[in-house]
């Protein structure tokens, strides 16, 4: 039975892909850079801003790390307007699987400070006991940050699922040893994510919960 649902955020919380591919390509026009095509901008979403940056912009060098961050935090957290919202029915599983007795976490590619204000945003900060975030950790799809949640909790692998709409979610939870849960509506196509071999794939996000009830209670009878 699990006991820890690990969330990504980006694409799998919250509907963002619009306002991130707009705010980095917004941010590179500032700044001159080559414009990445939205696909690109897509592909990258999930990894710490450091590593997405140097795969967009590979002339660039490290040097394009600091201003794109800048910029991108401009539009992304103040000037971007374009809407970001929960998906259909996060809210209300989220605080059903609290309830049940679930430990809740998350493993983002967010800078903390991205985290913490989409949290306070969203109004969903109480419902997680813990969160690890790129820019405090290794990226994905390095298993680092799942590491330490798992041991931050004391919670064993066979106990841990992480859930994401990425390859770098599901690579990372395969390689910390974790079931994983792929969600077909955020920034990678789901046939990118079966080739991970989730044990799940969940196309509503109350998909989930109705999955966990019925596995706990095969366990029960």
């Amino acid at each position: 039975m699990y006991k820890l649902l690990i969330f990504d955020w980006d694409g799998t919380i919250i509907d963002s892909t619009g306002r991130i591919v707009s705010s980095i390509r917004a941010a590179a026009r500032d700044l001159e850079l080559p414009l990445p095509t939205e696909e690109a901008s897509r592909d990258i979403i999930g990894l710490g801003l450091p590593e997405a940056l140097r795969i967009l912009f590979p002339a660039s060098g490290d040097e394009v790390i600091e201003p794109m961050t800048r910029q991108y935090a401009h539009y992304y957290l103040g000037v971007d307007e374009t809407p970001t919202a929960l998906f259909p029915g996060v809210q209300h599983t989220l605080e059903s699987l609290h309830r049940k007795g679930y430990r809740l976490a998350v493993a983002t590619g967010k800078s903390r400070r991205g985290l913490e204000h989409v949290l306070a945003e969203t109004g969903l900060g109480w419902v997680f006991e813990l969160s690890r975030c790129a820019d405090e950790t290794t990226s994905k799809p390095d298993p680092h940050m799942l590491h330490e949640i798992l041991e931050q909790t004391g919670v064993e692998r066979h106990e841990a699922l992480m859930i994401g709409d990425t390859e770098y979610d599901l690579e990372m939870g395969s390689r910390a040893g974790i079931d994983t849960v792929a969600v077909s509506y955020g920034a990678h196509h789901i046939d990118r994510l079966k080739v991970l071999k989730p044990v799940r794939e969940v196309h509503h996000f109350p998909e989930l919960e109705q999955w966990l009830d019925g596995e706990r209670n095969k366990l029960i009878s």
